[in-house]
């Protein structure tokens, strides 16, 4: 085995470690939404909020992470963004102590600006150590860390956040605002300790990749099939793959944030529907196992993903006419179909870039703002028509047929 291709293992493994670290974070989100909603007395469009701050970094930040990355490499930065969320994490703190929602939403916004540095440094990293026509399978592996972690969030910091929750809303109708706020001063202290940990952990993970060698890669020869245009502008299949991006990561969050609140609204208990989101992280996993088998062998990116989209517009159409357990297991089974989207959206949207790899990097990642915008305009769209069910078809519908069109569009005759 030749040393490049060594240090193109030992940098997969790496890169791995940063993308459990995406899907832990996250999908911690899940969990907050509900526990800030009932800590901090909000309404559900609300606590949607959580979304709206975290995933809004992408989106402000991501230009200025390319700039970061043009000075720093993509190893380096990749410490810088760890650092980043290490301080966002350790705001918690302080917001947990004053149950000051502005201060939680500040503290997922300063951890949302290190996952944009380190998202805009570790996907075209993973996309150009190979072959492009088989980077949906290294981006689908990269998949299975980020979805294993998000899994165990939910496990973790649910157990935490939302122990004995539903007792715990009973008891706070029966007491008066001073005895209710002891309570609920409590229960915002159950985040100190978890998120303490993560801050740590991150700064520690920071340093260590910081000491570690990895292959710099030069995007500009690795990836350009094309001739220089001189400006990313010129590239459509870059600017309708942030667009498709938009539409993708605005309906996973949906299909993972707000299952809590979607199974409520089945008659589910809050404690028995605060895992549901668990069910799309495994229904993630085997999409994404299925697609390192698939893809490029048998069938390519282009093709897995206009299927994917066609799959989950019917399922997200069956929820309406389902109740009960069969409603939750269509709305789960859109990890399935939403597994093959990102993997196969990224690569199609920067084949081709070159040198303007790391900044057309950094618009996919702005496209990374449709978790901040689609949550709480379906959390809106819901409590006006009183039907979750209905809202998430609408406006997941609109968004598969957006993402259905980019798939089906021959880029290479625009190129």
């Amino acid at each position: 085995m030749s040393e490049k291709t060594k240090g193109s293992n030992v940098a997969i493994y790496l890169i791995g470690i940063l993308f459990f670290i995406f899907g832990f974070i996250t999908w911690a989100n899940s969990q907050l939404i509900p526990y800030l909603k009932i800590a901090c007395e909000l309404t559900t469009t609300q606590s949607y909020l959580v979304a709206t701050a975290f995933f809004a970094a992408y989106f402000f930040m991501a230009i200025p992470s390319s700039w970061v990355l043009q000075k720093t490499g993509f190893k380096n930065g990749m410490s810088v963004g760890l650092f980043v969320m290490s301080a966002g994490a350790l705001l918690f703190i302080p917001a947990a102590q004053s149950r000051n929602y502005a201060l939680f939403l500040t503290g997922l916004f300063v951890i949302g600006t290190g996952l944009a540095l380190l998202q805009t440094a570790s996907n075209p990293y993973v996309t150009v150590l190979g072959p492009i026509e088989s980077a949906a399978k290294r981006i689908s592996i990269m998949g299975i860390c980020n979805k294993i972690a998000g899994i165990l969030s939910v496990y973790v910091l649910g157990s935490i956040t939302l122990n004995n929750v539903d007792e715990l809303k009973a008891k706070l109708l029966t007491l008066n605002e001073a005895d209710k706020a002891v309570e609920l001063n409590a229960l915002a202290a159950r985040v100190i300790t978890p998120y303490t940990i993560i801050a740590i952990s991150l700064a520690v993970l920071g340093l260590i990749f910081l000491k570690l060698h990895l292959p710099e890669i030069k995007e500009e020869e690795s990836v350009a099939t094309n001739q220089d245009r001189g400006s990313i502008w010129q590239y459509p299949q870059l600017l309708w793959g942030a667009v498709a991006i938009f539409f993708y990561v605005g309906v996973e969050v949906i299909s993972y944030d707000t299952f809590s609140s979607y199974g409520e609204s089945l008659g589910f208990p809050l404690s028995v529907a605060k895992g549901f989101a668990t069910y799309t992280g495994y229904c993630l996993l085997a999409g994404y196992i299925v697609s390192i088998v698939l893809i490029p062998k048998y069938i390519s990116q282009r093709k897995a993903l206009i299927i994917a989209t066609r799959m989950s517009m019917i399922l997200i159409l069956s929820t309406i006419f389902l109740k009960g357990y069969g409603a939750v297991a269509c709305f789960a089974l859109l990890g399935f179909t939403n597994s093959v989207m990102w993997p196969a959206i990224w690569p199609l949207a920067i084949d081709g870039l070159g040198k303007h790899t790391k900044t057309g990097s950094a618009f996919l990642i702005m496209g990374i703002v449709g978790g901040a915008i689609l949550p709480p305009i379906y959390g809106a769209f819901a409590e006006s028509l009183q039907s979750k069910p209905v809202a998430c078809a609408v406006i997941m519908v609109i968004s598969y047929t957006v993402i259905q069109l980019y798939a089906k569009k021959d880029w290479t005759k625009t190129n």
